[in-house]
């Protein structure tokens, strides 16, 4: 009987010292954390580092282009065979008349067919509701004389966009409509600033009164979208030949 309870003794003995033991090791490991110096995580402080945009390459020298005449501020192309045009877009400076490039070169010249231009109520960042863009239609097919094929469906469905590259950007237009129009100055008969101006003349982009006409349906002209129109005259005096592109991408060049 002794030696039972001797067993039974030296049994909670060994138990009580386990416990012990555990109890000791759980106040060091507290006291470690709690004395030994950590390593704070003060990374939502810290800014995140610069990422380069990889940024692309803008196909026009547009310093060398003003170092010839400050008045450039765009440049306009078609990828295209039958449409033929490449051409840089100036703007007047406050010191010239409106239409100063109707007849005049880049170095002021005469010159008939003049240089695509666009009005001075225009931006030159093409970040207008609406921009016209001028340009004669020649006979010998320069500056807007190819405009005229986009009258044949075939050629207006091979067509379906054109850019606009300006100082450090390349603006891609979705092709909407092309159609003959009356000789009314299209910034003066609409009000673009206003939900009513642009809307009116998206309706008119969209289903054209004109029975000389080509509409693209997957083309959309939403309320915040920006549009430019292309302008040539016709061998009618009264009559307009008109292109409306809708921006579809922005990127941003060198």
């Amino acid at each position: 009987m002794a030696y039972s309870n001797r067993k039974i003794n030296k049994t909670i003995s060994i138990i009580l010292g386990i416990i012990a033991a555990l109890l000791v090791a759980a106040a060091v490991i507290v006291a470690v954390k709690h004395y030994w110096p950590q390593k704070e995580d003060y990374s939502e402080f810290k800014n995140k580092p610069n990422v380069v945009e990889k940024l692309a390459e803008n196909p026009i020298n547009f310093d060398a282009l003003k170092a010839q005449n400050e008045d450039v501020c765009a440049w306009i192309k078609f990828d295209s065979e039958d449409i033929a045009i490449d051409y840089p877009i100036v703007r007047a400076g406050i010191d010239k008349k409106e239409d100063y490039y109707l007849r005049r070169d880049l170095e002021g010249k005469y010159f008939t067919g003049g240089t695509t231009y666009i009005q001075k109520m225009n931006s030159t960042e093409f970040v207008d509701p609406c921009t016209v863009v001028y340009g004669h239609n020649m006979r010998n097919l320069t500056m807007f004389g190819t405009l005229k094929y986009l009258r044949d469906k075939e050629s207006f469905d091979r067509n379906k966009y054109f850019y606009i590259y300006t100082p450090g950007h390349i603006l891609k237009y979705a092709i909407k409509s092309a159609f003959v129009y009356d000789d009314r100055h299209l910034m003066y008969a609409f009000d673009f600033s206003s939900e009513a101006g642009f809307s009116a003349f998206a309706d008119e982009a969209s289903d054209p009164k004109s029975l000389v006409k080509n509409v693209r349906d997957d083309v959309e002209i939403k309320s915040d979208s920006k549009l430019v129109v292309l302008s040539t005259c016709t061998n009618i005096d009264d009559e307009r030949y008109l292109v409306v592109g809708v921006l579809t991408e922005d990127t941003k060049t060198k």
